[in-house]
């Protein structure tokens, strides 16, 4: 046997190579004609360093052995954020003309319905009228409608799929995930007859159904191809792992991110995957002042222990494949949905052990439909903040912007963003029957667009012009054959935008900007990809027609109009009342189209409130942009977001007791300034206003949706809120 076969046979951990060429032998002929069965595997809110065979540390022998034997890609690309991938992949549409620009909620314009369109074509209905068997596995998030009474339209049996296994909403407890769902109907993991795991994790619950429908299905039609979808959650937050897993990393992080990033950027210039006269970008955050050093240590621990539980369920799947003479012609894909995450979900709060339960307990027969789970079934409230180490099912903890500076080396930017470090992904294509560049790399750049394409290609199939009585949009990517055989793919341009983050890749060139004001900036790829040397003032021509090429592109393909104040934003798109002042109660809940429209503005935000106990006194807005004025370890503080990055201001001395007037200015150019009574408590200067509108909308006594500041998930304020005015100057 081959020496990377059997390299491959140990990985998975099979009976043996005899077993394996036996079984493969008994298919031989028939196998050779065939077309091949397709498997897509898609994991979540990883970067592109964090697998061992793309310089990682953390262990991935399974991913490791089909790199070895497969073909890696080096410059392959997904949209930067989860909805928007899974549209794109789903369809080989640019998210926006699959109605998925953004997240699942409709923002009124075509490309932002947050609903897969009904003019697009998922994979599995461009196959199955070709013969093949099509299942999903794990998280699906391309549909506005998570409930169980439905609509189920867009859910995937109404989408081409014979069978699913998996979350309808997306992220959730690795320990009891919200929206599960078998088939049509969703169920609980604890009230489930055909899956009694002695402890019910998430990854293993994905990578155990996916074996399960390859072995039924083989024995059902063993003859008949088939694709399968398998989208896991891993490692989006919250950090979740077993104590089995996080044991296998105890200390490997203890010296901080430098070391571990220097370590990832020798090793993949070592693999070849990265230029060597590529200089690293910038180093973010600073192991020597960080406060809490074995909590930090712990979530990268926690982090790699997810990532190492997937690659062993993958290494079921693959089992699964070779004893049922599959492996051989069966065209594998891995990648990522979007670069690592710097989302600070759970990393504010001050909870620390023991914690006994305080809440009703939820029976385990019921269904759950809460992403961020307010408690678990026992009644213990969700735990967060650097008092509580993270990886137990009563945490809700993400592992925060310096780790992912780590996972996303050698690049700049994170998740949400379409430099490098928010849109690069690694792709291994495993398929020994139709590649035969075994163990090498390739560089040419390649996009989500092609997997759609590629699918259609190896399977035969043809895509559809129609499917019942829809009309469908013409495909957009290419297909990844010619890469297999060592051959150019010919295209003019790839394109991305996000909460108007944009860019455009033509050759060597790309063209990219960060947020909606954000000035375009030019980059040679072949010279400069981790983007540290903008040449848009050296080629100006370049950049204007580059410029032009992606605002072509972006009208036809629906990301403009957009829902972001800023540079292509027409009366049509703008989102938010133009009021210049709100007056406000407790419990106030206004929809973001009638929040205030503050972005580019100067503004202020008044409040009248007593009361002792922290929490929120107003909010609008999440982990991208928005503004919080809230109560923290008894000080008064004012939180703003723009473009991810987070400033506060905050109040020297505790809080006097009765009532509290207070003020904050938040100025145009960024100087912030906070009021408690008639005297100045403190002041700052940020980086900027408001760069956007944000998404949430406001609530005034606490801040249900996507975290602003630094306060946790149970945030209500204790107290009793008189007024609260938001101004626009």
């Amino acid at each position: 046997m081959h020496a990377t076969r059997r390299a491959f046979v140990r990985a998975v951990g099979l009976g043996g190579a005899a077993a394996l060429t036996s079984c493969l032998a008994r298919r031989a002929e028939a196998t050779a004609r065939a077309r091949p069965s397709i498997v897509v595997i898609l994991c979540d809110d990883m970067g592109f360093s964090d697998l061992g065979c793309y310089g990682g540390e953390i262990r991935t022998p399974n991913l490791d052995a089909l790199a070895a034997r497969g073909l890696r890609f080096t410059q392959f690309y997904n949209t930067g954020r989860c909805c928007p991938t899974r549209a794109s992949i789903l369809t080989g549409l640019y998210p926006h003309q699959a109605s998925v620009g953004h997240m699942v909620s409709d923002s009124g314009l075509d490309g932002y319905r947050g609903d897969l369109g009904r003019d697009c074509a998922t994979i599995a209905e461009a196959l199955r009228p070709a013969g093949y068997a099509t299942c999903a596995v794990g998280k699906w998030h391309v549909t506005k409608h998570a409930n169980p009474e439905g609509p189920k339209d867009n859910w995937p049996l109404q989408r081409g799929f014979d069978r699913f296994y998996g979350t309808i909403a997306g992220g959730g407890s690795f320990y009891d995930p919200g929206t599960l769902t078998r088939d049509n109907t969703m169920i609980s993991p604890f009230a489930d007859p055909e899956y009694t795991p002695e402890t019910f994790y998430y990854t293993d619950a994905i990578s155990d159904h996916a074996a399960r429908f390859i072995d039924e299905h083989c024995r059902a039609g063993p003859e008949q191809p088939f694709f399968m979808y398998a989208a896991y959650t891993a490692a989006h937050w919250p950090m979740h792992a077993l104590p089995e897993d996080i044991a296998k990393y105890k200390g490997m992080y203890d010296a901080g991110y430098g070391p571990v990033r220097a370590r990832r950027f020798a090793r993949a210039k070592e693999l070849g995957l990265i230029d060597p006269a590529w200089e690293l970008s910038p180093q973010a955050g600073d192991w020597e002042k960080c406060p809490h050093k074995e909590w930090e240590a712990r979530c990268m621990e926690v982090y790699a222990a997810m990532i190492d539980r997937m690659d062993a369920g993958i290494g079921r799947i693959v089992a699964a494949l070779a004893r049922n003479g599959r492996l051989e012609n069966t065209l594998i894909m891995f990648l990522q949905d979007n670069g690592g995450c710097q989302e600070d979900v759970g990393r504010a709060g001050t909870w620390k052990r023991p914690v006994e339960p305080s809440l009703p307990p939820i029976p385990r027969d019921a269904i759950r439909l809460d992403v961020r789970p307010k408690q678990n079934r026992a009644g213990v409230p969700t735990l967060a903040g650097p008092g509580i180490m993270p990886g137990p099912e009563d945490t809700y903890i993400a592992y925060g912007l310096n780790w992912a500076n780590v996972s996303n080396t050698p690049f700049r930017e994170y998740k949400h963003f379409v430099h490098e470090g928010g849109i690069a992904t690694p792709l291994i294509a495993h398929w020994p029957n139709g590649i035969a560049r075994g163990g090498e790399k390739e560089h040419q750049p390649g996009h989500l667009i092609d997997i759609m394409a590629t699918c259609v290609d190896v399977a035969g199939a043809r895509y559809p012009a129609e499917v019942g009585e829809r009309r469908i949009q013409p495909p957009e990517g290419r297909s990844l054959r010619p890469a297999f055989e060592g051959r150019t793919i010919e295209r003019d341009a790839l394109y991305w935008e996000h909460e108007g983050n944009r860019a455009l890749r033509a050759g060597k060139w790309k063209l990219v900007a960060k947020g909606p004001e954000g000035a375009w900036e030019l980059y040679d790829m072949e010279k400069d990809r981790t983007e540290l040397h903008d040449l848009a003032a050296v080629h100006p021509e370049k950049t204007r027609e580059l410029v032009e090429k992606w605002e072509a592109w972006a009208r036809r393909a629906h990301a403009v109009p957009w829902p972001w104040a800023g540079t292509y934003a027409g009366k049509k798109e703008r989102v938010g009342s133009d009021a210049k002042v709100f007056a406000l109660k407790a419990g106030d809940r206004l929809p973001r189209e009638k929040c205030p429209n503050l972005a580019g503005a100067a503004f202020s935000v008044s409040a009248t409130f007593a009361g002792a106990g922290d929490g929120v006194i107003v909010a609008q807005g999440g982990s991208s942009h928005g503004f919080a004025l809230y109560v923290r370890g008894g000080k008064l503080e004012y939180a703003l977001r723009r473009k991810g990055a987070l400033s506060t201001l905050a109040s020297p001395d505790p809080l006097p007791q009765g009532e509290i007037e207070a003020v904050v200015r938040q100025g145009k150019d960024g100087a912030a300034e906070m009021r408690i009574g008639s005297r100045v408590a403190a002041a700052e200067k940020f980086p900027g206003t408001l760069a956007a509108m944000p998404l949430d909308g406001l609530e005034v006594g606490r801040d249900a949706g996507g975290l602003v500041g630094r306060y946790g998930e149970e945030n209500a304020f204790p107290g009793t809120i008189r007024s609260v005015t938001i101004a626009r100057e």
